[in-house]
């Protein structure tokens, strides 16, 4: 579901400066932006300049560099001065995996003791008939997007 990124899209908009961002980093390909609605002071948003959705959008060469910068971003969270315990590096793509903004971005937060944020699910144990079942359906994915690929188990 690619778009143009039109006028409204706001991480466009901050790209193109027509919308106020604090920005503690950039190059040619990303800017890194404070959220405004953080989950923990310094809470950074990685977002490339280009616009994308999500993952089906987005070349995997920019993505290797938002995710080359969201690692660099966590590392200089833990020398920030910034309260911050451990960091979380999140990707919601797609509505159901919660991405508010349809503009490719990788979230990367500080995390402390007593922060507030919590990730809950069913954690139940699959079986193992059940896992090989679900590589093989990814194998299989992988063989769709290059069928000359050479996987190796």
């Amino acid at each position: 579901m690619k778009d143009d990124g039109g006028p409204g899209c706001v991480f466009c908009a901050i790209v193109r400066g027509e919308a106020e961002a604090s920005v503690p980093y950039a190059d040619d390909r990303v800017m890194v932006i404070m959220d405004i609605g953080p989950v923990t002071p310094g809470h950074l948003l990685v977002i490339p300049r280009v616009h994308a959705v999500g993952l089906e959008d987005l070349d995997e060469e920019t993505s290797a560099h938002v995710w080359r910068i969201g690692h660099r971003m966590g590392r200089a969270l833990r020398r920030s001065g910034l309260r911050c315990e451990g960091v979380n590096v999140l990707l919601a793509d797609g509505e159901a995996a919660f991405q508010e903004v349809f503009h490719f971005h990788l979230h990367v937060f500080p995390r402390f003791e007593g922060d507030g944020f919590r990730i809950t699910a069913d954690w139940g144990t699959r079986t193992r008939d059940l896992l090989d079942q679900e590589a093989e359906a990814i194998r299989s994915g992988l063989t769709e997007l290059d069928p000359h690929e050479n996987l190796r188990l």
